[in-house]
Parts: structure tokens; C-alpha cells; sequence
């Protein structure tokens, strides 16, 4: 019956991105290393269902950048290095600077602060950065990036350009991925992490673009600095 398949193609694309998300948020806590190894076949064991949904969630995250396949052995985490983040940021740069421009030339999707839906979307996003901010300021960096991800995610979507949004949510997700392996071996994180969210949305809210691409430049350049002080050892 049409009605029957249609539940079940709906039912395997959901525990797809279910597995997908369960996998990613395992790298992003460290669980899972970089060059870890595992099959297709041991992770539906951990989670209990069949091969189909794991081998399309593991291909999906190959896609993204966070794993690798390897045609005998299964698949592995993926290994960044320090020359990786450099990329991420100057991609996160590009991608950022091209929302500025689209506030600096009254794009649709962000031209009228007064409209409350506008207006109510930018507080949500605020109040996204505050709890992002004290997570940081906490040092709990899995809250953090949870937190993080929204925030940049919902900031980017006030712009009106989907795509700008979901190249961008890539590409944070990759730089935490390639983060968390050097700030998880570290026992205290509290004062060492950038707590800049809402100075840059109440920047942006005043369409202070000048300022928001200060704070941006400034965000990126701690992180690096951070990032190669550790790798450095």
C-alpha cells in the first residue's frame, strides 16, 4: 500500500539522521577518537537496528567530512590537522562576511528590525548566546557546543539565505570536531573560550557591521591562537 511505504521510507529516514546525529555528537564529546575504527556492523549492534540506516548515517557523515571510508576495513573518524582549522576558518570568514554584506545591502531576509517577528527572532538568538556565553565562561564545553551550533545556526537563518546557513553549520561542526580533540585533553577550560555571543548580536541588531566583523576577526584569531598553542604542546 502507497500509505504503508511511505510510513516506512519516513520511519528509515528518520533513525538515519537519528544515527547520524548520535554519531556526530560521539565525536564531538570525544567518545569516539579521531582514527577510530568501526564497522558498519558493530554500530548497529550499539544502537540496535539494522545495517541499512547505520551505512546511510556513516555515509552522510563521510560526506560532511567527519569520517572516511575505507572500502575493507569500514569506516574512521577523521584525523584534522592545524592547517585543516586554518582552511575552516578562513571558509567560516567568507561565509560570515557574505551575511555582513547582506545586512550592509538591506537583504530581504534581514531588512526590518522593527517587524516583530524580526525583532522576536533576534532576542531568541540572544538568549541563545547568553547561555552559549555562560557555558563558556563555565568551561563546559559539550553544553557549549551544543549551544554554540544553535546559536550560529539561527543567526545565519535571520540572513534569508538557506545555504549560506547550512554551509555554515558545516563548517562549524567541523571545526568542533577538530577542536575538541585537542580542548578535551585539557582539565580546565573555564576563561579559555570565547564568550563574544552577544556583543556580536547586539552589534548586528544596531547593524554595526563594522563591529561584527572586529568581533568575528577577534573570535577566529583566540581560536587559532588556542588551538595552535595546544597542538604545539
Amino acid at each position: 500500500m502507497p500509505g504503508t511505504s511511505g510510513n516506512a521510507a519516513v520511519t528509515r529516514s528518520t533513525l538515519r539522521q537519528q544515527i547520524a546525529d548520535a554519531l556526530r555528537d560521539e565525536v564531538l564529546a570525544g567518545r569516539l577518537q579521531p582514527g577510530q575504527e568501526f564497522t558498519v556492523k558493530e554500530i548497529a549492534e550499539q544502537y540496535g537496528v539494522s545495517a541499512t540506516p547505520v551505512r546511510e548515517a556513516l555515509v552522510d557523515l563521510s560526506a560532511q567530512g567527519l569520517l572516511e571510508a575505507d572500502q575493507h576495513r569500514g569506516f574512521r573518524v577523521h584525523e584534522y590537522t592545524v592547517e585543516d582549522f586554518r582552511g575552516m576558518l578562513e571558509a567560516r570568514s567568507l561565509v560570515t562576511e557574505g551575511m555582513f554584506l547582506a545586512l550592509d545591502y538591506g537583504h530581504k531576509g534581514y531588512r526590518d528590525l522593527d517587524d516583530p517577528r524580526t525583532a522576536a527572532a533576534v532576542r531568541g538568538v540572544r538568549r541563545r548566546g547568553e547561555e552559549a556565553q555562560r557555558a563558556a565562561a563555565a568551561g563546559d564545553l559539550t553544553v557549549l557546543i551544543g549551544y554554540d551550533l544553535r546559536f550560529w545556526r539561527e543567526l545565519s537563518t535571520l540572513f534569508g539565505n538557506p545555504y549560506l546557513a547550512d554551509f555554515l553549520q558545516r563548517l562549524r561542526v567541523q571545526t568542533w570536531v577538530c577542536t575538541v580533540q585537542h580542548l578535551r585533553r585539557l582539565t580546565e577550560l573555564r576563561g579559555r573560550l570565547w564568550c563574544g555571543y552577544t556583543e556580536l548580536v547586539d552589534a548586528l541588531a544596531r547593524r554595526d557591521t563594522a563591529s561584527a566583523r572586529s568581533i568575528v576577526a577577534a573570535y577566529n584569531a583566540h581560536s587559532l591562537a588556542l588551538i595552535e598553542g595546544l597542538a604545539a604542546g
